[in-house]
Order: C-alpha cells, then structure tokens, then sequence
C-alpha cells in the first residue's frame, strides 16, 4: 500500500473514532442526562445507566446530580413577632426529580440555588416574624423548666411555647416545598433547618447583662438558703455541745461527790482508829497551808508540836 493511501486510511480511522467518540456519552449510577441540540432540549431525560448515542457535534450531552444537593443560605437579620431582632442561618437538601423541567426553567444548579434563595429566606423570614424568640429557640417545654415555674419566682423567665422550633422548620419547610411545586421548578426539598440563631450584636450586650443579672439573682437566693441552713446548723451543733458539756458536768459532780463520800468514810475511819493522832495530822496540813519560810512561829511549852519537835531530836 502506497504511503499516500496509508495516511488516507488512518485518517479515516481517527475521524470514525473522533465520531463515536462525539456520539457516545456515559451515564453513571449518579447522573441524569438531558441532550440538546443548539439549546433546545431532545428527547426525555437519559436516567438510565450505561452508553447512549447522540448526533455528534450538533447535540451536547447535560449532565445533572441524582444525588441529594446541598442548599447553604446566607445569614440574614430577622425579627421576630416580639421585636427581637436576631441573625439566622439556615441550610436546606433538595434533589432534582425532573430533569427536563429542570433545565427548561432553571438551567443549572447555580440557577436553582439562586431561585431557592428567594424562596427559603422569605419563607424563613414570613414565618419567624409570626412567632416570639422563645418559640425559635427552643423546642420542647423541658419538665425541669416547668418544675422550676410552678416555684413562681421564675415562671417570668421560664415561658411556655406552643410550637417551638421544630415546629417552625416544617412549617418553613412545607411553604417552600409548595412554593416550589407551584414554580414547577423539576426539584423536590428535602429537608431545611437552622444552623444558627443569634441576637444581633447591638442586643447582645443587654441581653447578656440581663443574663447574668438574674443568675446573680437566682444566686443569691441559693446563698441566702445556703446561709440559713447553715445557721440552723450551727444552732444545732452549739445546742448539742451545750448538751453533751451539760451531761458531762453532771457526771463529773457525781463522781467528786461520791469520791467526797469515800474521803470523808476514810477520814471517820482514821479518826476513829486513832484520834490524836488525826488531829496532829490535820494540825500539820493546816501550818503547810498557812506557814511558808519567812513565817516565824511561837509555840508554848504545852504544844503539841514543840512536844513532836523534841522527840524529833
């Protein structure tokens, strides 16, 4: 085969490959596909998975997720029904369930987060300008919460709520899913939540000084208990004391009493034993009493102790 002929048969073979390749599109388990030809939709959605053929160069294969997507809003400043005003941040799941409407009305994702941007922030705003703040953040009324109501001093904080949060997202939710539906947009919402509520930084200042004002409050009154109790402690203890120090000297009285009893047997016994010579021994302890070694003492030749004093020598 002449060289000439060689380069006209492989560019016949590049330019079939080129073709096919041209033609053919994969579709994955993950995609849907719609083909269009100068921007104008061909045909149903391809969903199924596999190779498909198109007309090569005119139509262009669009592709688009089966898969949950993601929707992120931007935080916004709201109020509520009772004038507070707070930044909320809220993010959503939606899925493309018609692709064909979908592209004829939003063309691509970046054209349906824009639309569901409209749509969530106003729903969000309508129905939180609808309720109070206690509503929005909190969910349930806590059996905890309603005990420390029924005390009466802190029902003023510890408002009930009728819906709650929760309550609040499906509400959100269902106005958004029928906006959309109504919009016939080829999307479904999936779910929406909030990811964020907070007061907006001129209020948080005040509302944070309010805060602590009354857990100063509720602190006190838990100081002042704790004082009270531990005053009635305090009595308990010294009354105890004074009890126990009672008990104590009555015993002690009764046992010097009896010891008294004993000394004074004792004493009788010796008296009656030998009685003069008692007496000279209670002599003695009464001049070790009175007598100390600047005492100069004078005794009478008849005296008992001069008399000892003697023998002595």
């Amino acid at each position: 085969m002449k060289p000439q002929a060689q380069l006209t048969l492989l560019a016949l073979v590049a330019g079939l490959i080129i073709l096919l390749f041209s033609a053919a599109f994969v579709v994955s388990e993950t995609d849907q596909v719609i083909v269009t030809q100068f921007g104008e939709p061909r045909g149903e959605a391809v969903t199924e998975p596999g190779v498909h053929f198109k007309l090569p160069f005119i139509q262009h294969a669009n592709y688009f997720e089966k898969r949950f997507l993601e929707w992120d809003g931007d935080a916004n400043q709201v109020p509520t029904r009772d004038k507070r005003f707070i930044w909320v941040d809220t993010y959503a799941r939606w899925r493309i369930v018609n692709p064909l409407r979908f592209f004829e009305r939003l063309r691509d994702e970046r054209g349906a987060q824009s639309r569901l941007d409209d749509i969530l922030d106003g729903e969000t705003r309508n129905s939180i300008a609808r309720h109070d703040l206690v509503e929005v953040v909190r969910s349930t009324n806590r059996q905890e919460d309603t005990q420390l109501a029924e005390v009466g001093e802190e029902a003023t904080i510890l408002a009930q709520i009728e819906k709650g949060r929760q309550e609040i997202t499906r509400e959100i939710l269902e106005a958004a899913s029928a906006r959309v539906a109504d919009a016939d947009l080829g999307i479904e919402l999936m779910d929406m939540q909030f990811k964020r509520i907070n007061y907006v930084e001129e209020v948080q200042q005040d509302v944070f000084a309010r805060m602590i004002a009354e857990r100063n409050r509720i602190a006190e009154r838990f100081r002042s208990e704790g004082e009270g109790e531990a005053a009635r402690i305090r009595g308990e203890r010294d009354r105890e004391l004074k009890r126990i120090q009672s008990e104590a000297y009555r015993t002690a009285e009764e046992l010097r009493g009896v010891a008294d009893a004993e000394a004074t047997q004792i004493y009788a016994e010796a008296y009656n034993r030998d009685p003069s010579f008692y007496a000279f021994m209670k002599s003695l302890e009464a001049y070790e009493e009175v007598i100390d070694s600047n005492t100069i003492m004078i005794l009478t030749t008849d005296s008992d102790m001069l008399q000892y004093l003697k023998r002595i020598r």
